[in-house]
């Protein structure tokens, strides 16, 4: 399909521009001047789009057509019609007078922002994906704006931007703009439909199986996702949080238990499993865990692929198998259930933020000051989570559940989550733009930052066991989506779910439990190793921790629990 995608392309823009200046009339005093119309713009930014922002679309929309077949041409024509007819339309709706020049820049500048990630990471821009750019930390985003997407912006934005700023426009009285953009968006339509209906039955089945493609059609995407984020957001802004578990008490163990208990729940940053050592990995990511003998979950699913999602997933209690994303945002967390049973609870962030799972709980963030050796430009290496878990640990008391979110493998600046003393495998990318390193480059970079991730963890374990003798306790470490490396031409993470690759949904989890936890609590750390050989997933999490926790309610779900059966309950 070489031969027709290259239609769709920038290079194929410069062989239709003097055509598409003929589309737009001269002035009434017939002025050779490029004067164009409104309408006339609108239309060229529409069909520049189509030849240069939509690779990654008509490259699936094509796949496996066979270029020679007239059918396939036709096919490809009229779906270029209805991608340009489809924002042409949008365009003519949302761009007028005086604010047309300001919203075409704010939309050509959003398409080719859009365009660049996409084609250089093969995300698709869904409104879960935009609700986690616009959550993202701003030094996390900063790491994204590089050489690479700089020169995108020059050559995709740049000549638009020109025709936009340098042309300029026949004055119109207002009733002759109304009926002209009015009769614009009807012939706009019209095409739409005509274009649609031409090829509607091959067209229909495709998009049947393929419903994310949808998300590849800019900035259309970028529009409908923004807008659905935003409404969503105000929407559940507007409401109370859904208390659940009204009934969540202490269990016995509460009154027995001789020392304070402690559980620490890792929640990592873009781990993937395949990269594990303690999976398998040819590379031993995971040394010092090992030397631990904590208990391994081998094949573990997540909730999503993106944080924003996965996050308030995995601490709900509808989880991934009944997923419904508005009850998810609505309802409380397994933080707010485990503190109305009187757990401590309190979350440490060095990432972006809670997302609504410990809305009205005690938090913290690690800063310069707490640790200085640690901490760089306002971004704080993973070790700083656990400078003060030592003052934690000696002022205990009663049930606690102290929460750590990592920075962990968040990329693309893998070379930014660890130290260089952890730079084993050689040599790492030390760049923000992916493209500009070896695929073994990012890969040893990501494989460090693992590194670093095995060491925090152990640093925690040893913590824990050098207060053995006045604190009981256990560390669950899981992360929250995995991360595609350059398979399939994927980088990063952010699919959407129904077809993510394995890499971006299989990540690692772990458990340490003290002999003090194993002894109070009745837990059999080898009835633990064998439920780890079974699947798992972040839906275990809600009902194992409050299993853990000794905490009592009726919505506690014993098949989601991997940890009670493995306990002696009373």
């Amino acid at each position: 399909m070489e031969g027709l995608q290259a239609v769709f392309s920038l290079d194929g823009f410069n062989e239709v521009m003097t055509t598409l200046t003929l589309l737009s009339p001269a002035s009434t005093q017939g002025s050779r001047l490029s004067r164009f119309r409104q309408d006339g713009l609108l239309f060229i930014i529409a069909l520049y789009w189509t030849l240069t922002a939509h690779g990654l679309f008509f490259k699936q929309a094509l796949d496996g057509r066979p270029t020679a077949d007239p059918h396939t041409w036709g096919y490809g024509l009229a779906l270029a019609g209805a991608v340009t007819a489809l924002h042409w339309l949008l365009l003519s709706l949302v761009c007028h007078g005086r604010t047309l020049r300001p919203m075409l820049t704010l939309m050509v500048l959003s398409t080719a922002i859009a365009s660049h990630f996409m084609q250089q990471y093969g995300v698709y821009l869904d409104p879960s994906m935009l609700r986690n750019a616009l959550k993202t930390d701003p030094q996390e985003a900063a790491e994204l704006m590089n050489v690479g997407l700089l020169r995108h912006l020059i050559l995709h934005a740049g000549p638009p931007l020109a025709l936009i700023w340098l042309t300029p426009f026949q004055p119109q009285a207002w009733g002759a703009r109304l009926r002209a953009r009015a009769l614009l968006c009807l012939i706009a339509l019209a095409i739409l439909l005509v274009s649609v209906y031409a090829v509607f039955q091959p067209l229909s089945s495709w998009m049947r199986n393929h419903k994310e493609a949808r998300y590849l059609i800019t900035p259309a995407n970028v529009v409908w996702s923004v807008g659905r984020s935003l409404s969503r957001e105000a929407q559940g802004a507007s409401l109370p949080r859904e208390a659940i578990a009204p009934d969540a008490q202490p269990g016995p163990s509460w009154q027995a238990a001789p020392k304070p208990r402690v559980l620490v729940l890792v929640v990592g940053e873009t781990a993937r499993a395949s990269n594990w050592g303690l999976n398998g990995y040819a590379r031993d990511t995971t040394p010092q865990l090992a030397r631990h003998q904590v208990v391994n979950f081998a094949s573990v699913q997540s909730c999503g692929t993106n944080t924003e999602v996965s996050v308030p997933c995995m601490f709900s209690a509808i989880g991934r198998r009944d997923y419904d994303e508005d009850r998810i945002r609505r309802q409380e967390s397994l933080l707010h259930v485990a503190a109305r049973a009187g757990v401590k609870v309190t979350w440490r962030d060095n990432q972006s933020g809670c997302k609504g799972v410990c809305d009205g709980l005690p938090t913290e963030r690690p800063t310069p000051q707490d640790a200085p050796t640690l901490c760089e430009n306002g971004r704080c290496l993973d070790e700083a989570l656990i400078t003060q878990l030592p003052t934690y640990l000696n002022k205990a008391n009663g049930v606690q559940l102290l929460v750590l979110h990592q920075l962990g493998n968040h990329g693309p600046a893998y070379h930014r989550r660890y130290p260089r003393r952890f730079a084993k495998f050689l040599p790492d990318c030390q760049k923000d733009d992916l493209q500009a390193c070896s695929p073994q480059e990012i890969t040893n970079a990501y494989d460090n930052a693992l590194l670093y991730t095995d060491h925090v963890l152990s640093s925690v374990i040893a913590q824990l066991k050098a207060h053995e003798a006045s604190v009981d306790s256990a560390l669950i470490y899981v992360s929250d989506h995995g991360e595609s490396l350059g398979e399939s031409g994927l980088y990063l993470h952010g699919m959407p779910y129904p077809i993510a690759p394995q890499e971006q949904t299989r990540v690692p989890m772990v458990m340490w439990l003290s002999d003090g936890w194993t002894q109070a609590t009745g837990t059999s750390v080898a009835c633990l190793r064998q439920r780890a050989q079974q699947p798992a997933s972040h839906d275990h999490l809600f009902h194992t921790v409050l299993t853990m926790l000794d905490v009592r309610t009726r919505l506690q779900e014993p098949a989601w629990d991997v940890a009670g059966p493995c306990m002696a309950r009373p």
